[in-house]
């Protein structure tokens, strides 16, 4: 009993020390994206731009639809969650106790100017390795690659620590 209570408790401590981890935030936030960017793709490519792409043709315009709607989304949840503390700690250096509608319209905007090498680079190999697979598997494997630099990118320069 007293050990079962002691694994229980180290487990938790193992979850709360990794959910601190920035990174494994990301990879989380990502990990929505990753869905949000997918189920866009699909929808994008079997319906909304069918006539465009076509079935067989590659997924130029849905792509790119899945990449803008799924960096909306990544920088929402980085935002209020994975970089929360670095958020709400510049305000209030300034004296504010709420950051002004302006600052969040300029961090998503170098959000996305952060993450343009990484939904280039993503956009790219997509397009590229539909040469050899299905479209879903090569945004899947597009996105695991460019997520690195999406992260050092954003963590470095929209979130970086002041």
């Amino acid at each position: 009993m007293i050990t079962e209570r002691i694994w229980r408790e180290r487990l938790l401590a193992m979850l709360r020390w990794l959910l601190g981890i920035r990174y494994i935030k990301f990879g989380m936030v990502g990990a929505s994206g990753t869905v949000v960017n997918i189920v866009v793709l699909y929808l994008g490519h079997e319906y909304l731009f069918q006539s465009l792409e076509g079935p067989q043709g590659k997924p130029y315009a849905s792509l790119a639809l899945a990449i803008a709607v799924a960096t909306v989304n990544n920088f929402t949840w980085n935002r209020l969650w994975t970089w929360a503390d670095r958020v709400t700690q510049a305000p209030l250096e300034a004296g504010l106790e709420t950051p002004p509608p302006s600052s969040l319209a300029a961090q998503l905007a170098k959000y996305t100017l952060a993450s343009l090498f990484g939904s280039g680079l993503q956009y790219v190999l997509t397009l590229w390795l539909t040469h050899s697979m299905h479209y879903m598997l090569a945004n899947l494997i597009a996105i695991i690659i460019a997520s690195l630099s999406n992260f050092l990118a954003n963590d470095r320069w929209t979130f970086r620590k002041r």
